[in-house]
């Protein structure tokens, strides 16, 4: 047989490629070229960090030692305790596509898995858990240094916040390290908006936001700065939703209630016309596996993040610690006019122990190898915890 360092570079990458990061954290150890191979910028692209990583952030509102971190790889099936950052320990930290931020009182951003954070110049505004976005624009000089969109929130002075103040849209320009003033969100929105009654998904150069409860939906042009008209997104029986942005397509995502009982139904968005279209539904015993109770607003605890093909649905209740499951979709050339095929499988616990947490951050993020091997987007704690 031949011997496995015989063969081309090109077939080992293929081969490595199918490894969960992990286990490829730890061959990048066995000799030079496997190391080579494994921390290039072009096998990162192609490797398992593209399927997203699920991050849950538990925040104790009166003792930081009680935070915890954590990340689930879904190729090993895995849960991995992270450091702690304490940077971003407080009730203003939020995500957006692999970076965590806090707004206020200054604009601080750093990747998934790194200690290395970055401050702006400060907002014109200085908000309180507003939504955000993260783009790359072709208009910057270094197309790989990220622009950012803040919509809502509420504004934050001193210690009090202004639920009255209906914030204007804020763009971030790396070139000028500057700020920009756009319109604000359209007046059907009620003030005092911010991520926990609205999500948001940038798609196709425009950036989504969805009213949860009240299924309002309107979306920025990232380039014409102008919003679109406000629209009504909410299939028949929908109580809640959330608004995700797959890798080919708008998604919604929430419970569904029929004469057959409540479910959690995914939705295909067509962005143009903003039709949907059911293409899954949760097997219900692996929805009620994600309570312990049969009390009526026992769903008003769930949320949902995804990312690539992964919708991660989970309940923010400590009462089972946290329990989540997974949906992956698959899309073949047959199906590319519809939703999909999808695969649901309930994720593992959490690693013990597990604090009682007053709030949960969550996001789904893909996960750098390159970075983490070459020290630019990890660090050596958070390599070793892996």
């Amino acid at each position: 047989m031949t011997e496995f360092s015989s063969l081309s570079v090109d077939l080992m990458e293929r081969i490595l490629c199918l490894l969960p990061i992990p286990t490829l954290i730890r061959a990048s150890t066995v000799c030079k070229l496997w190391y080579s191979i494994i921390s290039s910028s072009t096998f990162s692209s192609s490797s398992s960090s593209l399927h997203p990583w699920f991050f849950l952030y538990g925040l104790h509102n009166t003792s930081s030692k009680n935070h915890q971190s954590f990340a689930f790889d879904p190729i090993s099936d895995l849960w991995f305790r992270l450091p702690s950052n304490t940077s971003f320990s407080n009730n203003n930290t939020t995500s957006a596509a692999g970076f965590l931020f806090t707004t206020a009182p200054t604009f601080s951003f750093s990747p998934v898995l790194s200690r290395h954070i970055s401050t702006t110049s400060p907002l014109h505004y200085s908000r309180f858990n507003p939504l955000l976005g993260v783009f790359y624009s072709s208009h910057n000089h270094n197309h790989n240094r990220p622009s950012f969109i803040v919509v809502g929130g509420v504004r934050f002075i001193g210690n009090l916040v202004d639920m009255e103040d209906r914030l204007t849209v804020e763009m971030y320009n790396p070139d000028l390290d500057s700020w920009d003033i756009c319109p604000p969100l359209p007046s059907d929105f009620p003030t005092g908006i911010s991520s926990s009654s609205l999500s948001s998904a940038l798609f196709k150069g425009r950036f989504y936001v969805f009213g949860i409860n009240s299924s309002f939906v309107s979306s920025f042009d990232l380039v014409s700065q102008a919003w679109s008209n406000v629209q009504t997104l909410r299939p028949p029986g929908v109580s809640f939703s959330f608004l995700i942005s797959c890798k080919d397509r708008l998604v919604l995502a929430g419970i569904c209630n029929s004469q057959a009982g409540s479910s959690f139904n995914l939705w295909r968005i067509d962005e143009k016309t903003m039709e949907f279209s059911e293409f899954a539904i949760m097997p219900q015993d692996l929805l009620y596996s994600l309570f312990d109770s049969d009390e009526d607003d026992k769903f008003a605890c769930l949320k949902c993040v995804g990312l690539g093909d992964l919708i991660y649905v989970f309940n923010e209740d400590y009462h089972k610690r946290y329990p989540a499951c997974v949906c992956e979709i698959t899309t073949t050339t047959t199906q590319q006019s519809g939703g999909g095929k999808c695969k649901w499988r309930r994720v593992p616990q959490l690693p013990s122990p597990v604090n009682k947490f007053h709030q949960v951050i969550s996001f789904c993020s893909t996960v750098s190898l390159h970075s983490i091997l070459r020290g630019r987007g990890g660090d050596a704690g958070a390599e070793a915890h892996v």
